[in-house]
């Protein structure tokens, strides 16, 4: 099965950027859509972006409200990996980070729609 590995965590201070990587597994990498999720402590799973198989260099791309305009998710295929740009990061967006994918390519927000899972990354932001 897809094997989903994220790197690109650490520690920045608020205002500064971070970006995630997440590296797939799998021929079938460039049909998947792929999203990320957080979870900061005593919170549940939220949904922060997807990027959606839609077509041949038609991807779509989704986005939380809280994460608009500061974040960027983009993948490549020939490498099977997608990424999460992040600037203007404030201290709300400390979590740790997970990388998704869904074999339908739907981009959906529900986590419920996402079939592999990475361990995450750790992402914290200092104010």
């Amino acid at each position: 099965q897809v094997q989903l590995v994220e790197s690109g965590g650490g520690l920045v201070q608020a205002g500064g950027s971070l970006r995630l990587s997440c590296a797939a597994s799998g021929r079938t990498f460039s049909r998947y859509a792929m999203g990320w999720f957080r979870q900061a402590p005593g919170k549940e799973r939220e949904f922060v972006a997807a990027i959606s198989w839609s077509g041949w260099s038609s991807d779509r791309t989704y986005y939380a409200d809280s994460v608009k305009g500061r974040f960027a998710i983009s993948r490549d295929n020939a490498k099977n990996t997608v990424y999460l740009q992040m600037n203007s990061l404030k201290p709300e967006d400390t979590a740790v980070y997970y990388c998704a994918a869904d074999r339908f390519g739907r981009g959906s927000s529900s986590s419920l729609e996402y079939d592999y899972w990475g361990q995450g990354t750790q992402v914290t932001v200092s104010s």
